[in-house]
């Protein structure tokens, strides 16, 4: 039986607000009631009753819907339900990107849902509840965005792309993560310091990138560089959850999906003399050359 994937989209989209809607009253409520939170690996990686609620109602809706789908979810994941991604229809799910975020009230928070059919990432919907925005995507159909200031939705991304001349141009997001470990942190630290330092006043390989942004949400970053609003993001150590949602446009095998290490680059447009997919190599070749990369 085939399955009607304009269907299951409509159904993601919907689903995602439900699922907002519920943040948004947890919010209300933990602020209220100044609940607690309990702990998934440290401090730095936070969990609430709201994040397991989320996907508790996330995943009962998709059983409900599709009771043959697979499902992979942060929440389940972190007690113990490891699931290997295969052929099989399957949803992923992060119900609170941006934990910390939420905890401290901070409005970068967002529910992501990715689908996977015959092994490839197909639909992903990112809805960000407290600022009101949705993003979403369909293989083969493009991706879009509303929000409470255009509610109409807008093709992303949403200006023709331009180029992107030199890395000193670059805005760029990252994360500090959840592994505050001495040698992490020290790769951090210098890669970052490459990536930002200038090498004409002292700081060795400064590639002087023009700035850096940490959202608190990979799927939030992922969302602004389809958007343009960020040239590039780069990520060690997020999960198949943090990025199904946004690799659903290139081909992406089930390894690079659940590889835990990402660099996204938005298209970037041709010049003259350069094409946007050489320029694109242009970038990563600079980055890698700045970097210094971990096992997660």
């Amino acid at each position: 039986m085939t399955l009607d994937l304009q269907e299951v989209f409509d159904f993601a989209i919907a689903l995602s607000k439900k699922a907002g809607a519920a943040i948004v009253e947890g919010s209300e409520t933990r602020f209220k009631n100044a609940t607690g939170f309990d702990e998934k690996k440290n401090t730095a990686d936070l969990v609430t009753e709201t994040d397991q609620n989320t996907e508790k109602l996330v995943c009962e809706a998709i059983k409900a819907k599709y009771p043959d789908h697979k499902f992979i979810g942060e929440e389940s994941w972190a007690a113990g339900e490891q699931h290997a991604l295969t052929n099989d229809p399957t949803w992923i799910i992060d119900p609170i990107d941006g934990t910390t975020n939420f905890v401290k009230g901070f409005p970068f928070v967002c529910i992501s849902i990715g689908f996977v059919y015959h092994g490839e990432p197909t639909i992903g919907v990112i809805f960000a509840p407290f600022l009101g925005q949705l993003f979403a995507g369909r293989k083969g159909h493009g991706a879009f965005t509303t929000s409470p200031l255009h509610p109409e939705r807008r093709t992303l991304p949403l200006v023709q792309p331009p180029p992107l001349p030199t890395f000193k141009q670059a805005l760029i997001a990252f994360e500090w993560g959840s592994d505050r470990s001495l040698e992490v942190m020290e790769k951090k630290a210098r890669s970052f310091q490459r990536l930002v330092g200038d090498a004409q006043s002292g700081v060795p390989g400064g590639e002087m990138a023009l700035g850096v942004r940490s959202m608190g949400s990979a799927a939030l970053n992922f969302a602004h560089v389809a958007m343009g609003a960020l040239d590039a993001y780069w990520e060690i150590g997020c999960w198949a959850w943090d990025a199904a949602q946004a690799a659903y446009p290139p081909r992406v095998t089930p390894d690079v999906l659940t590889g835990r290490k990402y660099l996204v680059v938005r298209a970037i447009g041709d010049t003259p003399s350069e094409s946007g997919r050489e320029a694109q190599k242009r970038f990563v070749r600079t980055f890698y050359g700045a970097v210094e990369e971990w096992d997660p």
